[in-house]
This record gives C-alpha cells, structure tokens and sequence, in this order.
C-alpha cells in the first residue's frame, strides 16, 4: 500500500486539498498499477511562521 506525505505552507483550500489528492491517488494507480483504495496520502500544513525559502520566513514574503 503506498503511502505519500505532502508538506504544505498553510493557506490551500479545502478544494485546492481535494484536487491534489486525487491527481496524486490516479499517478499512483497508473504508475504502480494499484487500486485507488490502497493509496494513502496525508498533507501536514505548516503554519507560514515555520517554514522559510532563502533565509526569509514565508510569512515575510
């Protein structure tokens, strides 16, 4: 059963979410031919103040 964690700055919406998880549940299922049901996905949502690109914050950007 494949699993796969996605790490996310907060701020995505709930559909935004939902798009993603499917696109990546229907490449797992044609990549490694396994049933949509055996797919996993979590998403950890950073807050922005715990995440940075460059040595600034992404709540600074």
């Amino acid at each position: 059963m494949p699993e796969v964690i996605i790490e996310l700055a907060e701020g995505r919406s709930v559909e935004q979410k939902r798009a993603l998880v499917q696109a990546m549940t229907r490449a797992m299922v044609e990549t490694l031919n396994v049933k949509a049901d055996d797919v996993t996905i979590i998403i950890h949502e950073n807050p922005k103040t715990d995440k940075a690109k460059g040595g600034v914050l992404f709540s600074e950007r």
